[in-house]
């Protein structure tokens, strides 16, 4: 077991305490225990053999889904990896159609074709999961490139498109983050570039992978604006996200934020989990997301308990519906093996 806690990236700062609504304060508590609960009732279910394959969860990095996404708007795009069920639930996929699609249904968001490393929701403006790191940074730069060319060169009323493009701490060790880095500050392409760096790249602890450990201090090569923000927090990722976006909307150019996180289960279901110390777990556990929103909810008075515990039981009633849903829909029919391959008419 690797014991190398005190090497480890931890923020030790308490949330923060931006003014926002109480409105906004309950969608993002609801939002993160939506993503919380669907991927406690995924591991049920894949233990259970409804699922199969590989199947990334995101437990403990909910803040950063919910602070980066739950600032954009409707019309803003977002381009996840394979750990991609939370950021899907952020962008407004419905819970029922992405656990339909884990389940292999036709009903899924992908037709059952895709599976967990390939969600995506044209309606949602979702642009997928990519089962390889990195694939998925050229797909948000077209994204933010064809928002810049409606408003250039199609004179197209309407503001600026964002696109928000998540990927791990190992992701920023190979090209197309290099590349993309490169072409977005060339062209002032309205993107966010989101490193949910929770701190190991499947088995590899990220400060033994790279030579550089602070990726925001890559941006500075490139000329963009590169931010540390603590991804334990939520109200610290949706301010850091907020200056980003008006930014990008301005057109001067992209950002890249470098979320510190930690992701509470293994790199995957199958993953025994056995190279973290317990030590190192705990104390990112102790810092839960959405533990520490609700007390900051609480301690400034602005619900009760009673309230709260109405949210959490609406969205498990959400997840148990989402999984009916799912055990009662269809599988693809056989004469549709090849359908969907290609547009048709």
């Amino acid at each position: 077991m690797i014991e190398e806690t005190e090497r480890m990236t931890l923020p030790i700062t308490s949330i923060s305490s931006h003014k926002i609504s109480k409105d906004i304060l309950f969608l993002l508590y609801e939002d993160m225990l939506l993503g919380r609960y669907f991927e406690d009732m995924c591991a049920q279910m894949y233990y259970r053999g409804k699922m199969f394959g590989f199947v990334h969860l995101y437990n403990g990095q909910e803040a950063v889904s919910t602070g980066v996404i739950k600032a954009l708007s409707y019309h803003d795009y977002v381009c996840s990896t394979y750990r991609d069920h939370v950021h899907a639930l952020s962008k407004g996929v419905p819970a029922k159609h992405i656990m339909a699609e884990l389940f292999g249904k036709e009903t899924g968001c992908s037709k059952g074709r895709g599976g967990s490393m390939h969600i995506f929701s044209s309606d949602n403006n979702f642009l997928g999961g990519f089962a390889f790191i990195g694939e998925g940074i050229p797909v948000a730069i077209g994204a933010a490139f064809q928002s810049v060319y409606r408003k250039q060169v199609l004179k197209k009323d309407e503001p600026l498109s964002v696109t928000a493009c998540f990927f791990g701490d190992g992701t920023t060790n190979n090209g197309q983050f290099f590349e993309c880095l490169n072409m977005s500050v060339l062209w002032k392409l309205p993107v966010i570039f989101v490193v949910e760096n929770n701190q190991w790249a499947i088995g590899m602890a990220h400060h033994r992978a790279t030579s550089s450990p602070e990726i925001h201090r890559k941006a500075q090569a490139f000329g963009l604006p590169g931010i540390e923000v603590d991804g334990m927090d939520v109200l610290a990722v949706r301010d850091t996200t907020q200056k980003a976006i008006e930014r990008a909307r301005l057109g001067e150019g992209p950002t890249l934020i470098e979320a510190l996180t930690y992701r509470f289960r293994g790199h995957s279901l199958a993953d025994p989990d056995e190279l973290r110390s317990r030590q190192e777990k705990n104390a990112w556990i102790a810092r839960d997301p959405i533990k520490r929103l609700k007390k900051y909810i609480i301690d400034n008075e602005l619900s009760t308990k009673e309230s709260l515990s109405n949210i959490e039981l609406r969205v498990k009633e959400k997840i148990n519906h989402a999984v009916d849903f799912a055990l009662s829909s269809p599988e693809p029919k056989l004469e549709d093996l090849k359908r969907y391959l290609f547009v048709e008419d």
